[in-house]
Parts: structure tokens; C-alpha cells; sequence
């Protein structure tokens, strides 16, 4: 039976993986367009997931350094209902400078970051630091979302409030330990440290905004510690060759004079030391002297050992009395003869 051509609704359906578009590119417009956004959609609507289209949720900030705090905030919001179509609206330069100073991204590069941030589906750039009617009519949002904590301005105390009372306003939580001004305060804690990294990887003086002089101390410091570096190793290698032929040595050692061998060798020496310490034998000597090691060390014992005390005697004389020692000397061979 031939095979049946498989046919395009066969095929398993693809999908690209691309940037996030901008609130005024075509598919965005084409989004918005399709979206009926005259019912209004209450909170229980969109949390039981029955609503017939997505639920249009709006973040806003100013994501510079964005971080996974930020990845985990866009997260939530996208996650907050069962169907989202998640917008997300980024102030410029100018605004963000005039009301919470430097930036350490332009607007652009952020905008980028934002793009390509999986949880996002359409970019608003230029977005204002508090949302009206009109603005929330144009891009047919549904609910904001942000943390609850209240954001100030000189005109209210918060500028969510409105939409809170409205039940407009989904909380998202912020993550703790994380923070754009978090990251900013190491790089100025450590800025020695990523100068050097810097020079040490090809930028200028200029590019870094140091003096000519700085940079050469910083150049010098850097090539210390490069030689210290290089230093520190080649002990390291000299000490790890000497042990290895220490060990080399110590194992040839072993290989050579094994256990019995250096038995035999302590055995031959400690004879050769008793027959050093022990004098010839005289011709006079009985045969249990014999030549052995065993005689001689008992002879050395012998001689080594202290004279006895000759024993004493009385002789008693008219007068007096003597006491006689049995010592006779090479001269005479009479006794001694002490006065008591």
C-alpha cells in the first residue's frame, strides 16, 4: 500500500524565537487591533482563565542593568493569570536622569534587554512615569503590575493608587539581595580592582576617565603581580620536581637494598664491630677460647670487669697486731702488712 504524502496540517508547527516588537511595529499594531477591549475584564474574569482573548497586563520601569530581579518581576507578571499578553513600557533617557538621576545603560541598550527577555511581548518605548486613561485606552491594557510598595511624585504619595482603587493593580514581589543600585555599589567598592582589569584588557586611559600617570602606576602594579604570579608557580614546580625524584630516590633505594638485604648488611657490620673492639687471642688460651665472635665478646666482658678486693688476715705478734692483705706486687712476694 503506497505511503500518504503528508500534508502541511501533518507537520509539527515550529515556532521562531524572536525579539519582542515595539508598541508601534506592524505586529503589535495587528495584536492591539484584534483585541476587543470593550468588555471590561475584572480580576475573578481573569483569574478563573474563561476570558475569550489574553489578558492585556502592563509593567513599566526603568530596567537599567537588567538583572534577574527584573527577569523575575516581568515573570510574575506574565504568570499572574492564566492567558497574558505581557507589555512592558521603558522610560527614556531624559526622564529617567530628571527624576532618578544616571543610568548607566543608555535607553537604547535597555530597550534591547528588554526585547529579548522571553516573558515579554511588546515593547513600549518612551512610556511616561505615571499612566493616564488615554495612555491606558491606546494600548487597551487590562491591569498593571508592579511591587506594591508606593512610588512617590511631587503631586501624590503614590502613583499606582488609582488603579489600585480600581482594581486595576496586580503586586508583584521584588527580589531580595538584587538591585541595579546593588550592582552599582560593588563596581564602585571594587573600582581599583576593574581599573587594572580594564588596562590589563586594552583600554585607554581616556576611555576610563584616569589620569596618564594612574595608568602607568596601575600598569607597574599589574606587572608585579604578574611576575609574583609567575613567580609563586615556578616554585611551585620546582618544589613538585623535587619530591617527585625525592620519591623517585627513595623508591630506587628500596628497590636496591630490599628488607633482607639491609637485615644482612646491619648483621655483617655489627660482627665486624665486635671484632674490631676485641684483642687478639694469646697462644696460651684454652681451646674454649676459640675464634668465634661469641669467645671474644665474653673475654672483652671479662677484662672490662672491675679487680676484685683481696681478702684480709691477722698475724698476731707479741706486741701488736697486723692486718694482711693478699696483694703481692712484681718486686716482692711478701704480704702487705697494714698496722691496726
Amino acid at each position: 500500500m503506497p505511503k500518504r504524502k503528508r500534508s502541511s496540517k501533518d507537520r509539527p508547527d515550529y515556532t521562531l524565537c524572536k525579539e519582542a516588537p515595539f508598541d508601534h511595529e506592524a505586529e503589535a499594531n495587528k495584536t492591539r487591533a484584534e483585541c476587543d477591549y470593550s468588555v471590561r475584564i475584572s480580576f475573578d474574569m481573569a483569574k478563573s482563565g474563561t476570558v475569550p482573548r489574553p489578558v492585556r497586563v502592563y509593567a513599566d520601569g526603568i530596567y537599567d542593568l537588567f538583572h534577574q530581579g527584573h527577569a523575575r518581576q516581568l515573570m510574575q507578571a506574565k504568570n499572574v493569570f492564566p492567558n497574558v499578553y505581557l507589555i512592558v513600557g521603558v522610560c527614556n533617557d531624559a526622564l529617567t536622569h530628571s527624576k532618578k538621576g544616571r543610568t548607566v545603560m543608555n535607553e537604547e541598550e535597555r530597550y534591547e534587554a528588554l526585547r529579548h527577555c522571553r516573558y515579554v511581548d511588546e515593547i513600549v518605548r518612551d512610556a511616561p512615569w505615571e499612566v493616564d486613561e488615554e495612555y491606558i485606552a491606546k494600548h487597551k491594557i487590562d491591569f498593571i503590575a508592579h511591587d506594591d510598595l508606593p512610588y512617590g511624585t511631587d503631586d501624590c504619595n503614590d502613583v499606582y493608587a488609582k488603579w489600585k482603587s480600581k482594581g486595576m493593580f496586580v503586586a508583584t514581589e521584588r527580589t531580595e539581595g538584587v538591585s541595579t543600585s546593588d550592582i552599582v555599589a560593588r563596581i564602585v567598592r571594587d573600582y581599583d580592582m576593574y581599573v587594572r582589569r580594564n588596562l590589563a584588557r586594552g583600554y585607554t586611559a581616556k576611555e576610563l576617565n584616569i589620569s596618564y600617570l594612574t595608568e602607568k602606576k596601575i600598569k607597574v602594579q599589574n606587572k608585579m603581580n604578574e611576575f609574583k604570579t609567575r613567580s609563586k608557580k615556578v616554585s611551585q614546580d620546582i618544589f613538585r620536581n623535587w619530591e617527585d625524584k625525592s620519591r623517585e630516590f627513595i623508591d630506587n633505594f628500596l628497590l636496591l637494598f630490599g628488607k633482607e638485604r639491609l637485615t644482612h648488611l646491619w648483621n655483617e657490620s655489627k660482627g665486624k664491630v665486635l671484632q674490631a673492639l676485641s684483642p687478639p687471642s694469646s697462644p696460651s688460651s684454652s681451646s674454649s677460647s676459640s675464634n668465634s665472635v661469641n669467645g671474644d665478646y665474653d673475654g672483652l666482658e671479662e677484662r672490662m670487669s672491675p679487680p676484685r678486693k683481696a681478702p684480709r688476715f691477722e698475724i698476731q705478734s707479741s706486741s701488736k697486731t697486723y692486718l694482711c692483705e693478699e696483694d703481692y706486687s712484681d718486686e716482692e712476694d711478701e704480704p702487705i702488712l697494714l698496722k691496726k
